[in-house]
């Protein structure tokens, strides 16, 4: 019963299953038959064709199950019936060795390239997606039977087996060449590859490996009768097995996760959508003329209420108003000390100027005999022209890594460069035969241009010189990494594609029909796009090109070339002193009132100083620079011939006191003008002395010239120039002519009567009065204080750097270099991360710490700088880095053919070599597998780095790493090493500047988190123009610094120096920093960048702004007028016409000539900050400075004043005093 009930329900069960499967699609199953066995004929290129063979699977010999395992262990199963014999497998062995080396740092993406080729070569069901569709017959010579070898078929491919494949493998890195290993493997840029043009370039004949055509069909559907290969794959972040990991981070950017950011840009500073200090600097002026302004007109209220006449001056000294003569306070004890300081000063220059004129040839000849002696340093003169001790400290970050790379990897090699192009020939166009797209060849790239290309480089190469009575060529001094096997030089050129030889690039395959293959297939299978195949316009043949020298060349014949502009900038100068020294009365007096003797006399003195400067430290061994030479006989001349004209015009002003003789009045007018000169040599000198705590060697090496030059230039002027000044007048009197002194010009004078210039005449009666007038000095205020509001709004705008073309002149062909170097290149300057000496190799732990590959720490020194590549754009790092550690795990692996030693002695067996008793490094078992540890990474690391490259093995280290990687203790350990990679194309100083700051920020993370902070070595970076650029790093501080410093020191002196008037020096100090930042403002305007040259022009300039301001600060201080109007009116009428004279216009007439230099270098850092430090010294000290002392100067010294009227009690002088 039971069985009956149950019958049916099985019935209907059995039913709906046979149904269901109906109605499922048939499944598939894969026929066991081949379509090849064995190896049958050969191709022209001796590549050995397949035999066709259409049975069932024939068992494998036993011998070559080990190759099997190795190469296809998913075939190794039942009988191990395949369709490819032991030769086969050695074949397919010996063609992925490449890829094997550059492709198996990534296991799962191996796996998947390994499967590609064992299905192809060996599956036992080839029949299912292989059509064979050309075969030429074979007759086999040793087992006498007629063959067929198939020379094309078609392999049918899953399409997503082809983009699982190509996805795990699109990220793997080749290390060597700091470039995706599918750049090198797919025929093209890695970013142009893709699955299907991958998988073409590996199956294509003209690849120089696969021995004929095979085409790749892609569907995921059987298509004509066939059934697309489609194995299961792996993805790059899968585990192959349970030893083995994913791949790196480095090689999958699926490890990685999504790909780094780059921090946003710091935002700008706005306030209102303005830039903030545009908008501050305007509310400040703003707010500061309202309070100026607001203040003159309740003073001027004031004044009309309490003074009867409205012309009394609004700020004068109420003890000394409305022309009291008289005193009715006592004099301060600071006021006494600073009378008796300017007393005695006084007193001292007195007698020391009337001892010089009363025995000239004596001091004269002291003078002659120190300059001698000074002098005769110079046979030990040496001139620094190399740019590293010029720009670098030698105790500077970069200075120091400079030295260490030098000493553990050798010094950077120098490299020669030439960038052709042939606008005269035009661009064709190469159409492939039988089939493909049309491809555009530039000009470059025309067979006739590369003839002549060759021919260039060929003759570059004969080039010889003679060295030690030897004769020297290019091989003999050039860089041939691959020595001692290969001493060729290393030329990357595009001949290299054809072995640099004629016959290679004429090689062509045609018929009478078509070519099929010449110089154009070989070139596009040989290169990745090419990006500067471009269309030139110019009508002939231009070749910009430069040497490691280019840049020193055309420095020195551009300094030649402007020393014609640099003379006549002088000899203008000295024509105007000579001429402008003298006081001419008339037509007839000419020679007899000229001063053209003592203006030379005045100029050598200043030239003596320079040259007393160069002798002293050449003596001691410092070394001068060119700087010290273009700028220090400008600064010195404006220094001295500004205290020269103070000397000769006081003295022409001046009237000779009843019964007082020549020396005495000389005495008298030095005693009165030294202390000014005083003030301002010595204040410049201790701020140029002070400049030598500058870290930089340029700014450094000017102020210790710079100041010892103006310290002997003050000393020979109050000696040596005094005594011939009394000779001159003495001349004078005698009616002596000048220069030809030994003729007459008419009756002797018993004295020089005095006279007034018309420059003089013109500050006492026009300028000066004008200048001070009520209305007009609140303009000058309100025009200087909104300069200054301008200049420290834009400050921090103006650009940092030198860039250096403007080193070269206008025609230098290395302009032109500069320029197709940022336009045509791809690639910057190399980059170097150090891992300095100390760290552990050998160790596991050791090794993740720094390799990039598989089991690599994910913050790896390897790993951070590739991360860093990712964002190029802000790190400025262009490439991932060439690890010379994954290599060496890559090239001894046993799977690899790299790593090879002969059997009976030990010793390194090469790829290349073919013996039998050649066996691997290290056992293929899983333990050999693993990367060497202890002992064998020492064992095997010099065979790696003494392997050249070559078709079996592209891994070898000789040629990438043979300098990278430092030995100690007798080659039993590892030192210091480098990872190589490249910046991105840098055309500005700002982009080398940040990519030495982001490389430093880069090289400082990886030393903490490789934890070896607090350890003796760390990991730095490196190029080859860090030592130059690092000083703008802290240009700034730098510039802040030395300015600050200099600043001090002024106002210390010249506190001392004026009598102890700080308030006096306060003004100058003042005065002499808002020339300062307003040099800035106007860099900005201009376009002159901060660095060395602009640095030492600025300290110059301050330097110089002392002579502007001081002698027209002291001059206010000494005088006894009423009022602060009337003392700045009398400063500056006594002294503003000797600065203009002495500094304005002497330095106007050289400065305008230095507009006609060939050289884009003093045009801008010579030209045109010369032109603004002195517009902008003449103004402020001459304009700005008389109308502030006017209004808050120091009030009248009552000791001085004292003094005064006691020493002119009943002369003349005293009437003057109130004047």
């Amino acid at each position: 019963m039971r069985r009956e009930q149950r019958s049916p329900r099985w019935g209907l069960c059995s039913l709906s299953l046979l149904a269901w499967l109906l109605v499922l699609p048939p499944v598939q199953v894969l026929s066991q038959s081949c379509v090849w066995y064995g190896e049958c004929g050969m191709n022209p290129e001796g590549k050995r064709y397949n035999c066709k063979y259409t049975g069932l699977p024939i068992p494998l010999p036993k011998d070559g199950y080990d190759l099997m395992q190795e190469l296809c262990p998913g075939l190794l199963f039942d009988n191990v019936s395949v369709c490819c014999d032991v030769q086969q497998l050695q074949t397919l062995k010996n063609n992925l060795q490449l890829p094997l080396q550059f492709l198996s740092r990534c296991p799962s993406c191996f796996y998947n390239l390994i499967n590609l080729f064992c299905e192809l070569t060996c599956s036992p069901h080839q029949v299912d997606f292989l059509n064979v569709t050309n075969t030429i017959p074979y007759y086999d010579p040793v087992i006498k039977e007629n063959k067929t070898s198939i020379t094309e078929l078609q392999y049918y491919i899953g399409e997503s087996f082809a983009n699982a494949m190509y996805n795990a493998c699109k990220d793997v890195e080749a290390p060597s060449s700091n470039v995706k290993a599918l750049g090198l493997l797919c025929g093209k840029d890695a970013k142009d590859c893709n699955a299907t043009n991958w998988i073409e370039y590996m199956f294509s004949k003209n690849n120089g490996q696969t021995p004929f055509s095979i085409i790749p069909i892609f569907s995921d559907i059987s298509l004509h009768g066939m059934s697309p290969m489609n194995n299961a794959t792996k993805g790059c972040n899968e585990s192959m097995d349970d030893v083995t990991g994913p791949c790196s981070c480095q090689d999958c950017s699926l490890v990685c996760g999504p790909k780094p950011q780059p921090p946003p840009p710091p935002a700008p500073w706005l306030l209102l959508g303005l830039d903030a200090m545009y908008v501050i600097m305007w509310i400040s002026y703003m707010g500061f003329l309202l309070v100026f302004f607001a203040v003159i007109f309740g003073v001027w209220c004031y004044r009309k209420r309490h003074f009867v006449s409205e012309y009394t001056p609004i700020d004068s000294n109420i003890a000394f108003s409305v022309n009291s003569r008289h005193d009715n306070g006592e004099a301060s004890c600071g006021e006494r000390l600073g009378e008796r300081f300017e007393n005695c000063l006084r007193l001292t220059f007195m007698s020391w100027g009337a001892f010089c004129v009363r025995n000239p040839r004596p001091v004269v000849l002291l003078s002659l005999v120190f300059i001698a002696m000074c002098c005769s340093g110079l046979v030990y003169i040496k001139l620094t022209t190399n740019p590293v001790d010029l720009w670098s400290a030698p105790s500077s970050q970069a200075r120091k890594e400079k030295q260490y790379f030098d000493a553990h990897f050798g010094p950077f090699f120098r490299t020669e460069q030439l960038i052709i192009q042939a606008p005269h020939s035009k661009p064709h166009t190469y159409s492939p035969v039988p089939s493909g797209a049309d491809v555009p060849f530039g000009p470059p790239l025309d067979k006739d241009i590369l003839y002549q290309v060759l021919d260039l480089q060929n003759a570059i190469e004969n080039i010889t010189a003679s060295y030690d009575n030897e004769t020297v060529m290019l091989k003999d001094i050039c860089l041939a990494p691959l020595a001692p096997y290969n001493n060729n030089c290393t030329i990357l050129s595009v001949l290299n594609y054809f072995q640099n030889s004629y016959s290679v690039l004429n090689h062509s395959d045609r018929d009478e029909f078509y070519v099929y293959a010449d110089y154009h297939t070989h070139f596009l299978y040989c290169v990745r796009f090419i990006s500067f195949v471009k269309n030139y316009q110019n009508p002939n043949l231009t070749i910009s090109f430069s040497a490691e020298r280019s840049v020193e060349d055309e420095i020195n014949r551009e300094s030649n070339s402007d020393i014609k502009t640099v003379v006549i900038s002088y000899a203008v100068m000295f024509l105007y002193i000579s001429i402008a020294l003298g006081h001419i009365k008339s037509c007839e007096r000419f020679l007899v009132d000229s001063k053209i003797s003592l203006g030379i006399a005045g100029i050598l003195i200043v030239l003596s100083s320079v040259a007393c400067s160069l002798g002293i430290f050449s003596y001691f061994g410092i070394p001068l620079t060119l700087i010290v030479i273009e700028v220090i006989p400008f600064l010195v001349l404006a220094v001295g011939v500004d205290n020269i004209f103070i000397i000769v015009q006081t003295l022409q002003r001046d009237e000779r006191l009843p019964g007082e003789t020549l020396d005495k009045q000389i005495g008298r007018i030095l005693g009165d003008v030294a202390p000014s000169i005083l003030l301002s040599s010595f204040s410049e000198t201790v701020a140029f002395f002070l400049g030598t705590l500058s870290t930089m060697p340029a700014v450094r090496t000017f102020s210790l010239f710079a100041g010892m030059a103006v310290f002997i230039d003050f000393l020979l002027q109050i000696t040596c120039f005094v005594s011939l000044l009394g000779l001159d007048i003495k001349r004078q009197e005698r009616n002596q002519m000048d220069i030809l002194c030994c003729i007459k010009g008419g009756e002797e004078e018993s004295r020089v009567q005095h006279s007034e210039s018309i420059l003089l005449l013109f500050f006492k009666d026009l300028y000066s009065p004008c200048l001070l007038k009520d209305w007009m000095r609140p303009i000058v205020i309100s025009l200087f204080v909104g300069l200054l509001s301008f200049s420290i709004a834009v400050a921090h705008k103006v650009e940092i750097g030198l860039d250096q073309s403007l080193s070269m002149p206008d025609d230098s062909y290395v302009m032109d270099y500069f320029n197709y170097l940022s336009k045509y290149l791809h690639a910057g300057p190399p980059v170097y991360f150090v891992l300095e000496e100390g760290h552990n190799y050998t160790s596991l732990e050791g090794q993740n710490m720094v390799c990039g590959g598989v089991g690599c720490n994910n913050n790896s020194l390897v790993q951070q700088v590739f991360t860093a590549a990712e964002i190029d754009s802000y790190t400025r790092i262009g490439f991932p880095p060439s690890s010379w550690i994954d290599d060496y795990f890559d090239w001894v692996k046993p799977q690899s053919s790299c790593c090879r030693v002969y059997n009976t002695t030990g010793q390194f067996c090469n790829a290349s070599v073919v013996d039998v008793s050649c066996m691997r490094c290290r056992p293929l078992t899983q333990e050999g597998k693993q990367r060497p540890q202890g002992g064998d990474f020492m064992k095997f690391l010099p065979m790696f780095l003494s392997d050249n490259p070559n078709p079996k093995c592209g891994k070898g280290g000789h040629a990438a790493y043979s300098s990278a990687i430092n030995f100690i203790n007798n080659n039993s350990d590892v030192g210091a090493t480098y990872f190589m990679t490249y910046h991105t194309v840098l055309k500005t100083s700002a982009d080398f500047i940040d990519a030495m700051k982001k490389a430093r920020i880069i090289a400082d993370n990886i030393t903490e988190t490789m934890g070896i902070k607090e350890k003796n070595y760390r990991v730095f970076p490196y190029s080859v123009f860090y030592v130059f650029y690092e000083q703008y790093l802290t240009i700034v501080h730098d510039t802040i610094f030395n300015l600050c410093v200099s600043l001090g020191s002024i106002f210390l002196v010249t506190t001392v120096l004026l009598g102890f008037e700080v308030w006096a020096a306060a003004m100058v100090s003042i005065t002499i920093a808002m020339i300062l930042v307003n040099m800035f403002g106007i860099m900005w305007l201009w376009g002159i960048s901060l660095n060395a040259v602009s640095l030492v022009n600025l300290v110059m300039s301050c330097g110089i702004s002392v002579e502007f301001c001081s002698h027209v600060t002291r001059a206010f201080t000494v005088s006894t007028k009423g009022s602060r109007v009337e003392r700045a009116e009398e400063a500056l009428s006594r002294m503003g016409s000797s600065v203009f004279s002495g500094i304005t216009l002497t330095k106007f007439g050289g400065i305008v000539v230095l507009f006609f230099s060939k050289s884009k270098i003093f045009q801008i850092f010579y030209f045109r900050m010369y032109l603004a430090m002195v517009v902008l010294g003449a103004t402020h000290g001459l304009i700005f400075l008389p109308v502030m002392l006017s209004y808050i100067g120091p009030s009248v010294n009552k000791a001085k004043t004292r003094a005064a009227q006691e020493r002119y009690k009943g002369t003349e002088r005293e009437r003057l005093l109130y004047f």
